[in-house]
């Protein structure tokens, strides 16, 4: 299981695997309650906790209904079953350390044996014993985890924020719009680039474990569409011209992130024998030996969009981020604390780059 060592310090390894797992659903469930209940300050928030305690938290607690969790049970069911049922192309993803390369169809997708445990208990249920986990041969979980469920919640969400904005004031303001518009946008280049997705790290080299499913499941659709909900309860009018300025930087940064992945998928693709920004692209040739003792060739491209810096498509993907939530301006902290910016910033991104520089220099 050699893609599950620690990557940190033990400490650092720990603490941040025992924060995610205790502490995830506790911060989904106060950041829904701040931006319902206590009008977007988190001092309120508080105070109501010190006033209450334990069982203050727990009365805050939202038990879904009946009619809920049909509804959530038949959206998965119907999610899963365009992944089992709808026609698609064949996708190859990477060769994984067992030597795999797995396969992605609309009808079925072969198992793999990129699987072990590292003996502990905590970092094989965080991290995942498996690779390319798979129920029977034709259900890829990464996959309706990652995608199928928690990106296409992203995108249903904000549309539920803008009816219930409407419910509440007869009307959808500008703000609201616009963040709806451009999470649509990056969700819909996101689904337009899938192939790709298959060849980044959160499919190639981490496992499905807690960090997977958890975060797509819980983390993506509530924390990363945050602005949205703290929208409807504060509708901000932007006014036409403000609302298209953003409206368009946020639609730039999209097409440049798609542009820099597509630059890189296609450079991959050719094996460096492609035209990027209408020129032969310059490249790092770097041969390594695998853990089995092969030999092996990687290409890096350093020309495009990735001959400005090495990781320069976070660089949009978080002004991205901004821009949809910058329409809730500056009024309120929480929707900036919490946001995707933040969380990309801080935390998912460096953590990245990081590891994936490591992964380089090694080769």
């Amino acid at each position: 299981m050699g893609e599950s060592k620690m990557v940190h310090s033990p400490l650092v390894t720990y603490a941040s695997m025992l924060s995610l797992l205790t502490l995830c659903p506790p911060i989904v469930i106060l950041l829904w309650y701040t931006m319902v209940h206590a009008d977007g300050s988190i001092s309120q928030t508080l105070s109501y906790l010190r006033q209450h305690g334990l069982q203050g938290f727990l009365n805050i607690w939202p038990m879904p209904t009946a009619i809920a969790w049909k509804i959530i049970v038949c959206y998965a069911a119907f999610e899963a079953a365009l992944q089992l049922f709808l026609p698609g192309k064949r996708v190859e993803g990477p060769i994984s350390p067992a030597g795999n390369r797995p396969i992605y169809k609309g009808h079925v997708a072969p198992s793999s044996t990129d699987s072990g445990s590292c003996g502990n208990l905590i970092i094989d249920f965080y991290w995942g014993m498996e690779l390319y986990p798979r129920i029977g041969k034709n259900f890829d979980i990464k996959v309706f985890t990652n995608c199928r469920f928690g990106m296409m919640s992203w995108g249903v969400l904000p549309l539920t924020y803008c009816i219930k904005q409407y419910e509440e004031n007869g009307r959808v303001a500008d703000s609201m719009l616009v963040n709806t518009i451009l999470m649509l946008v990056y969700v819909t280049k996101f689904f337009w680039w899938e192939d790709g997705y298959w060849n980044t790290m959160d499919i190639a080299h981490d496992r499905a474990g807690f960090y997977i499913c958890w975060g797509c499941l819980v983390w993506v659709p509530s924390v990363y569409t945050s602005p949205g909900m703290y929208l409807v309860n504060h509708p901000v009018n932007l006014g036409v011209q403000l609302a298209i300025y953003i409206l368009v930087a946020g639609i730039l940064c999209i097409y440049i992130n798609y542009d820099c992945d597509r630059q890189r998928q296609e450079f991959r693709r050719t094996h460096g024998k492609c035209l990027v920004w209408g020129k032969a692209p310059s490249k790092i040739q770097a041969s390594y030996t695998t853990a089995t003792g092969e030999t092996k060739t990687s290409l890096l491209l350093t020309s495009g969009w990735w001959g400005l810096s090495r990781h320069f498509h976070y660089v949009p993907e978080i002004l991205a981020a901004f821009f949809w939530t910058v329409p809730a301006l500056f009024n309120h902290f929480l929707p900036y604390f919490f946001f995707y910016v933040v969380f990309l910033l801080t935390i998912l991104l460096f953590d990245r780059a990081k590891r994936d520089d490591d992964r380089c220099r090694s080769k």
